[in-house]
């Protein structure tokens, strides 16, 4: 079980350290392989959260370990990593690395290179220092006698000291360069209030809490090392512990920057340190998918295979009803060439949220992007028997169907037989009257003259608003003024187009006038009479009236007016963020 976690969660420092103590409580220590998988263990955990701020108790349960192994020179080379790494208790560390030195001889505490190294060192600035004294004093020695004589394979307690004091001055560079690396990250860290998840939402205060700190910590990686970066951790209260504890060296803080080539003196701040940070932001915002979307926009560039198990993860584990990050995955998986995974991805969805018309409109983009025409085709013919139920949502996959047909199917006879099916079903729809017009008029004007007539007048018959009967009729006029054959046809469609102004031109401007309010609120004049009001003659309208704009022309072909469609209102009533959200998955917000 611990194990599941942990692969489920690797960054989390107290399932390390509960499954640690489960081990040590367990194992047989008696067994040669069983420090050997303690030590294993804690490698991993290192790995895995070493980095983060709030691993303090790991470190400190990895020291402890060694020390009761008795093996201080592992414990030296654990503190020896920990001092380079930016945690809260930074100082702890350092204080418990002097304590150490000071408790053991050095030659049990370092490696044996660095302390032949030191001890050759600090010999020969012992005799450096009395050969000054001796020349000071004009005191004749007999060589060989510069130095006290010890017993062979022994040093001097003098000689330990400069040892030890070598060895901390060199600890001390540095922790002078972690404890700026601490101050840096501390404003970012004092800001972050919930680092563990919760249902409960987070403002937006702690949602920018998380960008800027990524941000910051991402700009590491490119900033010039010959730039001194700027130290947010001037913004910290005066009160806070660390600006507290820097108090002494203020003058030491930027100066490390410039010493970045340095593995022995520098904190890393690589490519690792910000995915540790990704890792703890994805548990605090794990519900969030602007949050998982940058961190697979930071990861693709490096690796596909860590992107798309980022993808995975937040799509199979924490946000299986989130329909946006997915259709990013899909697009993801799209992009870089594997069709069948992205069809996996959006088939899953579309089971997890049926109905959802997005997808359905997906799915059949994809296969037609694959050229597989005839698939994307079926996909669009099922959503429309699928949605007969619901008048708007058939007119919409019925338009699309149609589109399919006309534009890449070469069709319009099977795409006028879906819309005047369509029309059945919804005969006050508008944009179907339109689109079937729209499919006329781009056709052969000679064949499709009585067509296009035939499509105004169900237009005109159909429960339409009368307003848009009016650019109906005004669309036949401008065809059939553009390629009739005769002037007696386009007299007489100009005199039918004259009769509908004036039935319900008059109508509609007589409502917006008022004519139909109650004629108990009409106002009365001074004499008590009731005023009336004359309505408005209809101004002649001539030949020429050009037609709407929202119409578009004939001469652009297809459906003109297909453009307005997701913008219409009666299509928002499915509750989606913006109307079909067609426009979302395929590019991730920047």
């Amino acid at each position: 079980v611990c194990v599941q976690g942990l692969q489920a969660i690797p960054l989390s420092v107290d399932l390390w350290i509960h499954y640690i103590n489960l081990l040590l409580g367990t194992l047989d220590m008696n067994l040669p392989e069983s420090p050997t998988r303690i030590r294993s263990v804690f490698e991993d955990a290192i790995t895995a959260a070493g980095l983060d701020f709030h691993s303090d108790r790991l470190w400190d349960l990895y020291v402890e370990w060694e020390k009761e192994q008795g093996d201080t020179k592992a414990a030296t080379a654990v503190l020896d990593r920990v001092l380079k790494v930016p945690t809260q208790l930074y100082n702890s560390h350092y204080d418990k690395f002097k304590s150490h030195l000071s408790s053991q001889e050095p030659k049990e505490v370092l490696s044996p290179e660095e302390y032949e190294e030191l001890r050759a060192i600090c010999r020969q600035s012992q005799k450096t220092e009395r050969a000054e004294q001796a020349q000071e004093d004009e005191e004749e020695r007999p060589p060989g006698e510069e130095e006290p004589a010890t017993p062979e394979g022994k040093d001097s307690e003098e000689l330990m000291q400069k040892i030890r004091d070598e060895v901390l001055a060199n600890r001390d560079k540095v922790y002078q360069q972690n404890e700026a690396e601490v101050r840096k990250r501390w404003h970012y860290e004092d800001a972050i209030k919930r680092p563990y998840f919760h249902v409960k939402p987070l403002d937006r205060i702690q949602l920018r809490a998380w960008h800027s700190y990524l941000d910051w910590e991402i700009s590491q990686l490119t900033r010039d090392a010959s730039e001194p970066s700027q130290d947010p951790s001037e913004e910290v209260q005066e009160g806070s512990e660390v600006t507290a504890q820097a108090e002494p060296q203020p003058q030491a803080q930027p100066q490390p920057q410039s010493e970045e080539g340095s593995d022995d003196v520098v904190v890393a701040s690589d490519d690792h340190r910000v995915r540790v940070l990704f890792e703890r932001c994805l548990i605090a915002c794990a519900l969030y998918e602007e949050f998982w979307t940058r961190y697979v926009q930071y990861l693709e560039p490096h690796s596909l295979e860590e992107a798309r198990a980022v993808y995975k993860r937040a799509c199979e584990i924490h946000l299986t009803h989130k329909h946006t990050i997915h259709m990013q995955w899909a697009t993801f998986e799209e992009r870089h060439g594997d069709l069948a995974e992205a069809r996996r991805v959006l088939e899953a969805l579309e089971r997890t949220l049926p109905g959802l018309a997005a997808v359905r409109l997906r799915r059949a983009g994809l296969e037609r992007r694959a050229g597989r025409l005839d698939e994307s085709e079926a996909l669009l013919r099922e959503a429309v028997v699928q949605s007969r139920e619901k008048p708007s949502l058939h007119a919409f996959f019925s338009i699309k169907l149609a589109r399919l047909l006309l534009k890449l199917g070469r069709n319009p006879g099977r795409a006028r037989g879906v819309l005047q099916e369509a029309l059945e079903i919804s005969p006050d729809n508008s944009k179907l009257h339109m689109n079937l017009l729209e499919l006329e008029v781009s056709g052969d004007p000679r064949a499709s003259a009585e067509a296009v007539q035939e499509c105004v007048m169900r237009a005109l018959a159909a429960p339409l608003a009368p307003h848009t009967k009016i650019l109906f009729s005004q669309r036949g006029l401008q065809f059939v003024e553009d390629y009739g054959n005769s002037i007696q046809s386009v007299l007489s469609i100009y005199e039918e187009h004259q009769k509908l102004l004036k039935e319900l031109g008059g109508k509609k401007r007589g409502a917006e006038n008022g004519d139909n309010e109650d004629p108990e609120k009409l106002s009365k004049l001074d004499d008590g009479t009731v005023a009336t009001q004359v309505p408005p003659t209809m101004p002649h309208v001539p030949i020429t009236t050009p037609p709407p704009p929202v119409m578009g022309s004939d001469t652009q072909g297809g459906y003109g007016g297909y453009s307005s469609w997701y913008q219409q209102p009666q299509y928002g009533s499915y509750g989606y963020q913006n109307t079909w959200n067609y426009n979302q998955g395929y590019y991730p917000p920047s």
